[in-house]
């Protein structure tokens, strides 16, 4: 049986659903990575002060998403990190 005076429930095409996957997004802004600028603090086992600002209150490693640091950097920061805990400075 057919019902009678409804409509067909279609999406409506919003804003957001137009963007391209390529576009660069508006809203958002990019960060640059803290440790690539000049002077920046050298990634090191035995700096410890700049270790625990990559590690949560549970002792994990935060990923790069939420520091926004590059995928080179860390990959060397979770080394250094690794290595301190090994040792115990962590």
């Amino acid at each position: 049986m057919k019902r009678k005076g409804r409509k067909s429930n279609k999406r409506s095409s919003s804003s957001l659903s137009k963007l391209s996957l390529f576009q660069k997004n508006e809203g958002r802004f990019s960060r640059t990575c803290p440790l690539s600028i000049k002077n920046a603090p050298i990634i090191d086992y035995k700096n410890i002060s700049l270790l625990k600002k990559y590690i949560s209150e549970n002792k994990k490693i935060l990923s790069s998403k939420i520091t926004s640091v590059s995928s080179g950097k860390q990959k060397k920061l979770t080394k250094e990190i690794k290595k301190a805990k090994i040792l115990g400075l962590l």
